[in-house]
């Protein structure tokens, strides 16, 4: 009997990650799914991805705690103001306050790191460069650099066990195309959390980036948002 394939997957608890995650599990691996707490403010998507794991089944979910508190450089990060009610085309322009420093980089490091202990070659990530608010490494091209350098910087891709693959199978899409995608494969939306300012309760405040891409999807799409909102009668409920 063939055994099954292993990948690493990213999971934040947010819509992109949670159909990133779909999309492995679709396409038949054996999925071990890799949070990491980096000291965000919005943390409650720490519980979110406990929530998708378990709903969409992965073979272990380890949950990394990598304070970058400590650098900060970021309204993730530091005592920063999340931007609010930006328009779409000043979304559309530059790098965000949002931006983490080498956030991805450091990320795609530590799955590399158990793919590798896990005999893997195959790493999910669910960035996308459509809706992407202008961070740097969420580019095919960033992609493919760290693909490159991961054959370099591990024994299995030095001693030629394997190449390492980056998957992003939702980098050339839409959000509305992502939700199309993700309700397709089974992806309970209800479950993720995108907001990056959100109240203590876990509400999603409406106003910022993750908010706005998210929430302008599903109305585009005749669909309700099945997260909750502070402008929404169900949060006073």
């Amino acid at each position: 009997m063939k055994a099954v394939p292993r990948a690493v997957v990213l999971l934040s608890g947010g819509l992109d990650s949670a159909t990133a995650l779909a999309e492995a599990r679709a396409a038949g691996y054996a999925a071990y799914a890799l949070t990491v707490c980096y000291g965000q403010r919005h943390a409650v998507e720490i519980e979110a991805a406990r929530r998708v794991a378990r709903s969409l089944g992965v073979a272990r979910h380890v949950e990394l705690e990598i304070d970058l508190r400590a650098f900060g450089g970021s309204a993730l990060t530091d005592d920063l103001d999340v931007p609010k009610d930006r328009p779409d085309e000043t979304m559309a322009e530059g790098i965000p306050i949002t931006y983490v420093p080498a956030r991805n980089t450091v990320f795609l490091s530590l799955a590399l790191a158990w793919a590798e202990t896990l005999g893997a070659f195959d790493l999910f990530i669910g960035v996308n460069c459509v809706d992407y608010s202008g961070y740097p490494d969420c580019r095919p091209e960033y992609l493919r650099s760290f693909e490159a350098l991961a054959s370099l910087a591990t024994q299995a891709g030095v001693e030629g066990r394997g190449r390492f693959r980056i998957h992003a199978p939702l980098l050339t899409l839409d959000k509305e195309q992502i939700i199309r995608r993700g309700l397709e494969l089974g992806v309970d939306y209800s479950l993720t959390h995108s907001c990056y300012d959100p109240t203590p309760d876990g509400r999603s405040c409406g106003r910022c980036d993750a908010c706005r891409i998210r929430r302008s999807a599903f109305e585009r799409l005749g669909l309700a948002d099945p997260i909750r909102y502070v402008d929404d009668p169900r949060a006073r409920e």
